[in-house]
C-alpha cells in the first residue's frame, strides 16, 4: 500500500488526527515512514541511446527489469539511435550515455570531449562468412567482401587478418559497401559478393544458407566490443550518477554471466531471437563478456589503432582522451567488497 493509499483510507474512517500513533501499530508506522522516505527521493532520469537491438546490449534492460538501475536510483529510458546522432544528442544533453562506443572514440580523436567508460566484451563480436568453396582466409584474394562500410572499424580489423594470413587488403580483395547486416547477408546467399563481415545473429543464419564461418575476428585481433561512452560535462559535474549507472550495469553483467536463464529470455524478449538461437549465442559467446566493465592497456591500445585508420590521424592519441574506466574499477571494488550476488 502506498503512502497515499494509507493517507487516503485513515481518513475514509474518519479517525481524529490525535489517534493516529494509536491506529497504526508500530510496524504500519515503520512502514509509513519508509513509504515516506521513497517518495521523497526521487529517481533520476537517464537516457541510454542503443544502435541496435545487439544482444549484448541486453544487460541494460536486465539491469531494469531486475531493479537494478532503480536500487541505484535510476530511472532508465533506453533509446534506439544511430551512433552518430546518438552523440550528437548526448552532446546537446539530450541524452547521459550511449553504446555507439566506436563512434565515440572516434569523436574523441577529433578533440569532441567524450570518453569511453565500460565494456561490455573484450572480443570483436564480428564474423566473415564466405561462400562454401572459399575455403581459407588467403583465399579471399580477388574476391568481393561486403562490409558495412570502407572505413568502418570491422572492415580496417578485417584487413588486419587478412594481412595476417599473407594478403595485400589493400589490393587482393575488393571491399563492397552495404550497410543493412541484411542486406549484406542477402547479397552472400545470392552470389553477389563472395564474403560478407557479418555480426550475431547473422552468423547463426550460415548453416542454413550452406555458408563458410571463415574468420572470427574476435579471435584474431585484441580489440574490444560493445562500448559504453558519456561526455566529459557528465563526469565531470555529474560523477555519482555515472558511478550509479556503471555499478547497476556491472550488477547485470555479473547476472548474465551466472545466470544463464535469466540472460536467454532477454536475449530473446530484447533482441527477438528465438530461444534456441539465444541459448546457442549465450553458449558460444558468454566468455566473451569482460569481468568488471574494463580491457586492459594494450585492448585500448589496439582500438585506438583501429580508430587512427577510419580518421587518417597520423599522430599519437593518448588513451586517457579516449577512455575513462575509473567508475567501472571503483564499482567493481564495491560490489566486490560488499560480497554483491545476483
Amino acid at each position: 500500500m502506498r503512502t497515499k493509499e494509507v493517507t487516503r483510507n485513515w481518513k475514509r474512517a474518519g479517525a481524529p488526527g490525535k489517534l493516529t500513533l494509536v491506529l497504526l501499530s508500530p510496524v504500519m508506522l515503520a512502514f509509513l515512514l519508509m513509504e515516506l522516505r521513497a517518495d521523497a527521493v526521487a529517481l533520476e532520469t537517464v537516457h541510454l541511446a542503443l544502435p541496435s537491438r545487439s544482444f549484448q546490449m541486453a544487460i541494460f534492460p536486465l539491469a531494469q527489469e531486475r531493479g537494478y538501475m532503480r536500487e541505484e536510483g535510476i530511472d532508465l529510458r533506453p533509446i534506439l539511435i544511430r551512433p552518430v546522432t546518438s552523440i550528437q544528442a548526448m552532446l546537446s544533453g539530450d541524452i547521459q550515455f550511449t553504446m555507439a562506443g566506436t563512434s565515440a572514440l572516434v569523436a574523441a580523436t577529433r578533440g569532441v570531449p567524450v570518453k569511453v567508460i565500460l565494456a561490455v566484451n573484450d572480443q570483436v563480436l564480428q564474423w566473415v562468412l564466405s561462400k562454401q568453396e572459399i575455403s581459407s582466409p588467403r583465399a579471399l584474394k580477388g574476391k568481393r567482401i561486403a562490409t558495412s562500410g570502407l572505413a568502418a572499424a570491422a572492415t580496417f580489423m578485417t584487413k588486419q587478418v587478412l594481412a595476417k594470413h599473407g594478403l595485400d587488403p589493400g589490393r587482393d580483395a575488393i571491399y563492397i559497401e552495404m550497410r543493412s547486416s541484411a542486406e549484406r547477408l542477402q547479397a552472400l546467399i545470392a552470389g553477389a559478393v563472395d564474403a560478407a563481415i557479418l555480426g550475431v545473429e547473422e552468423r547463426y543464419r550460415a548453416p542454413e544458407a550452406d555458408l563458410r564461418e571463415l574468420i572470427y575476428i574476435g579471435s584474431e585481433v585484441r580489440n574490444s566490443w560493445g562500448t559504453l561512452a558519456t561526455t566529459d560535462k557528465m563526469i565531470r559535474e555529474k560523477p555519482k550518477i555515472v558511478g550509479s549507472f556503471i555499478r547497476a550495469s556491472l550488477k547485470a553483467l555479473r547476472l548474465i554471466r551466472q545466470e544463464r536463464d535469466a540472460a536467454v529470455s532477454m536475449m530473446v524478449q530484447f533482441s527477438g531471437l528465438g530461444r534456441p538461437v539465444a541459448s546457442r549465442v549465450y553458449h558460444d559467446l558468454i566468455g566473451t563478456f569482460s569481468r568488471d566493465g574494463t580491457v586492459d592497456e594494450e585492448t585500448q591500445k589496439n582500438d585506438l589503432a583501429i580508430i587512427r585508420q577510419v580518421t587518417g590521424a597520423t599522430g599519437t592519441i593518448a588513451i586517457s582522451q579516449a577512455y575513462d574506466f575509473r567508475f567501472a574499477r571503483e564499482a567493481d571494488r564495491q560490489l566486490t567488497q560488499a560480497g554483491w550476488r545476483p
